[in-house]
């Protein structure tokens, strides 16, 4: 999404088990221009595996960005080779992600100690495509939070060529808290990220952490290039119909309800494929978030979805069951 004021960017975050496909068309339905994030896939996944079910998405979920998770440039290169096929927008490298299973990977936000090894990873994968490959990273890991430190492993990346960051703005404490903590827990720093853009203005920087409000969004956007979302796009996903309509006022304001029978389609062709329909439907929770019969919305979802045989109908049904100011 494009502030036509300041050309700023909002996006979705990668989230692990939260923003795979089916989360994204629902989020395409409330926001057209918002960028979408995929789930971190491990470049070993990719290079080994069924690289078609892993990448495959569905053309209305333009502009998307693959992440990636690697730290060895051949498999980096590889993955980004079989991608492209697929017509990405963007393709990201993890620095980020805070796991045990991603650390014993050697990747995620362990790699920020090792800038020379992601920078040879983004290297191996530029040499793949002209696409933009971006990298999101945290502000610092463990006893390395300072600034200078986050200033180094930039400017090494930007050497590299890397022109994009979305930046996390926090620490990510690798031993001692657990991943969800880590989302949580080590404060937010904004200040570092608004002066890493200072010192480079150059680059495009993207902040991430701890967003829930337009008036949070428009502040960092005075800052920084660009805005994303993620848990609260998650939990209150109506909040990017929110931010569409206030960076973008001719798009009008979605019905709940509207929006409900505009993915009943695609539902049905989801159940035709033979997934069952609480794949899409656990994205679709929060619609309700903060509304009168949210409860009801989510209980009636909750306890039919994984019904065998379970279609569209447990979605009409779940908004007859709310009040009918919902």
């Amino acid at each position: 999404m494009k502030d036509s004021m300041n050309n700023c960017e909002i996006a979705v975050a990668p989230m692990m088990d939260w923003t795979d496909r089916h989360c994204r068309y629902f989020m395409r339905l409330l926001s057209p221009s918002a960028v979408l994030y995929t789930e971190m896939v491990t470049a070993a996944a990719i290079h080994h595996g069924d690289a078609g079910r892993l990448l495959r998405f569905n053309a209305e979920e333009h502009p998307l960005v693959l992440q990636i998770g690697g730290s060895e440039p051949e498999w980096m290169a590889s993955a980004t080779r079989k991608a492209i096929h697929y017509g990405y927008d963007e393709i990201n490298i993890n620095v980020g992600c805070p796991s045990d299973r991603v650390q014993s990977g050697q990747f995620g936000a362990c790699l920020m100690a090792r800038p020379e090894t992601v920078a040879e990873c983004y290297r191996a994968m530029r040499q793949e495509t002209d696409i933009l490959i971006t990298v999101k990273t945290r502000i610092g890991i463990d006893d390395n939070d300072s600034y200078d430190f986050l200033r180094g492993f930039v400017e090494q990346l930007a050497a590299a060529g890397c022109s994009k960051f979305d930046v996390h703005a926090r620490i990510a404490i690798l031993d001692g808290l657990s991943p969800k903590e880590n989302r949580s827990i080590p404060p937010l720093d904004y200040a570092r990220v608004y002066r890493l853009k200072r010192d480079f203005p150059e680059l495009t920087i993207v902040l991430n952490g701890g967003l829930t409000t337009i008036a949070e969004v428009e502040d960092v956007l005075q800052h920084v290039d660009g805005a994303m979302i993620g848990r609260q796009a998650y939990h209150r996903p109506y909040f990017l119909a929110e931010l569409e309509n206030h960076f973008n006022p001719d798009f009008a304001l979605p019905n709940r309800r509207d929006i409900v029978e505009q993915i009943l389609p695609y539902i049905e062709s989801v159940l035709a494929a033979g997934e069952p329909l609480a794949r899409v439907t656990r994205h679709m929770l929060g619609l309700y978030a903060g509304q009168p019969g949210a409860r009801s919305w989510r209980r009636y979802i909750s306890e039919h979805a994984h019904l065998r045989d379970a279609g569209p109908q447990v979605l009409i049904n779940a908004l007859k069951a709310m009040p009918l100011a919902a």
